[in-house]
């Protein structure tokens, strides 16, 4: 059944209602991504007020990406199966719950719980809100404008986050958790006015429970064990344990997916070269990301003696950017194509990350953190839309939460993963000096591991570039019955053509 929304879309004209629902889904990213940035700065905080050691405090911020990348994979598949206006309600809805109660907490492992539980439910409202969207508007322009939008909002969330959470954090932490709340319920009422019903996926043949069980054990022991690597030791038992634990449960996982007639993830998916290039892009992208960032905020805050406020207002070029930028994303993208987009963010990314190698211990903000600030906000700006765009596009809609929720796995899980590596080179090249200089170089080495990350990132999606001559956006068929059925008569109109050159040939 076609909603109303999607004809207005397939038509070119976007309707209030139609825009209504592209912000309330725009909210719900924008406060995930708020969300994960706007605790950083209250930790000090926080651990001053409920006496939280170092250890605990790390769990605040863990315990929802725990909860966030683990549960990806279950949520795009559940949106899919269960229906996604449904999931997105829901989850958000307990989102806003779990903000209200982790502000009004008075101990440690309680907060912990609520941010868990605020993980676990973005991991819903994320893959199902990108559905949505993708289900929504046809693919070519009209997804590339909304996408280009909503992706934004995320990036744009991140950003501001850190802003508002200085401000916040100097009256105090609490405001920090409590902000989201009434955001997230004044998304819920529109939510349920503006966002279509969406059918469930009555075609499938069963739940893929056993699939479900492993790949949420699988992903949640993998996080668990990133995080915990750079406390209790890479090379520890317990480690090396946890990964052979990981590999042998993914590898249990793929199976159970290659029998299982309604997979959690279709493995056939991963054949095509654009979506392996998104999903290993997003892993470089975010990775390289959240540890320039945590790089540069102890810089700024230790060494260079900085407030919370001051630090976040530094930041701010990289997200003024941005946000700026979002309604010019999808013209571009329908112009040049993701691929050349890609590379050209992650190579504005690489410069953006090299040059911040300059700074020392009295910076002139203008000349040399300035520089990195914009060009990584630019990279920004053309990577995060391209990335969701090139995931989405080709893949039926019964299957559009499943990528969705594949696509920010991959976002979660590199940026644990590489930010664990980067913490752990910082570690291993700290010296038993405590002076400013000593401190300044081991930092280094971990700003030069995240300019590699960046330019891995470029060469992967660098691979995407040969044989690219057209913008890959161009619509071709829809993915529906009928859009199956005019992709056959049109492959057998080409095989008529070529039987009549052969003919004219050899006549």
């Amino acid at each position: 059944m076609t909603s109303p929304l999607t004809t207005s879309a397939s038509q070119g004209s976007w309707t209030p209602r139609l825009w209504g629902t592209l912000v309330v889904l725009c909210a719900a990213m924008f406060l995930d991504a708020l969300d994960v940035s706007m605790v950083g700065v209250a930790l000090p905080s926080i651990g001053s007020e409920l006496d939280l050691s170092t250890s605990t405090l790390q769990w605040i911020v863990s315990g929802y990406i725990l909860g966030y990348g683990g549960l990806l994979l279950l949520g795009g598949r559940t949106a899919d199966l269960l229906g996604r206006r449904q999931v997105f309600l829901v989850a958000l809805g307990v989102f806003a719950l779990a903000s209200l109660l982790g502000g009004l907490v008075d101990s440690g492992p309680l907060l912990i719980a609520s941010r868990f539980i605020k993980g676990l439910s973005a991991a819903f409202t994320a893959p199902a809100g990108l559905s949505i969207i993708t289900t929504t508007f046809p693919e070519g322009p009209l997804r590339n404008r909304a996408l280009s939008i909503y992706v934004t909002c995320a990036a744009t969330g991140f950003s501001m986050g850190l802003v508002l959470s200085g401000l916040l954090t100097e009256a105090s932490w609490r405001l920090t958790m409590l902000l989201p709340a009434p955001i997230a319920v004044i998304a819920l009422v529109a939510g349920l006015k503006l966002i279509p019903r969406s059918e469930r996926d009555r075609t499938h043949h069963g739940y893929d429970i056993p699939g479900a069980i492993i790949g949420t054990v699988s992903m949640l022991l993998l996080v668990f064990t990133v995080v915990q690597a750079p406390e209790v030791g890479w090379a520890t038992a317990r480690t090396l344990l946890s990964f052979l634990a990981v590999a042998v449960l993914l590898a249990v996982f793929v199976r159970v997916e290659l029998r299982s007639p309604s997979p959690l993830i279709r493995l056939g998916v991963l054949r095509s070269g654009n979506q392996i290039r998104a999903q290993l892009g997003a892993m470089a992208f975010f990775g390289s990301y959240v540890s320039f960032q945590f790089l540069v905020t102890l810089y700024m805050q230790s060494l260079l003696g900085w407030s919370a406020l001051h630090t976040a207002l530094a930041f701010l070029p990289a997200g003024v950017l941005v946000a700026l930028s979002s309604t010019k994303m999808g013209a571009l993208v329908d112009r040049f194509g993701t691929p050349r987009l890609l590379v050209a963010g992650f190579a504005l990314m690489v410069v953006g990350y090299a040059l911040f190698l300059r700074v020392d211990l009295d910076p002139v903000y203008a000349a040399v953190i300035l520089p990195s600030m914009l060009l990584i906000g630019a990279a920004c700006a053309l990577v995060f839309p391209s990335l969701n765009i090139q995931a989405t596009n080709g893949v039926d809609d019964h299957e559009q939460g499943m990528v969705s929720g594949l696509l920010n796995t991959s976002v979660q899980v590199g940026g644990a993963i590489f930010l664990a590596i980067v913490t752990a080179v910082v570690t291993a090249n700290s010296s038993d000096s405590s002076s400013p200089q000593a401190v300044l170089d081991s930092y280094r080495p971990g700003l030069a591991v995240v300019t590699a990350i960046g330019v891995l990132g470029l060469l992967i999606t660098a691979t995407g570039l040969r044989g690219q001559r057209t913008p890959q956006t161009t619509i071709l068929v829809a993915k529906s019955e009928d859009g199956r059925e005019n992709e056959r008569e049109q492959e057998d109109k080409r095989v008529d053509e070529r039987m009549d050159e052969r003919m004219a040939t050899h006549d």
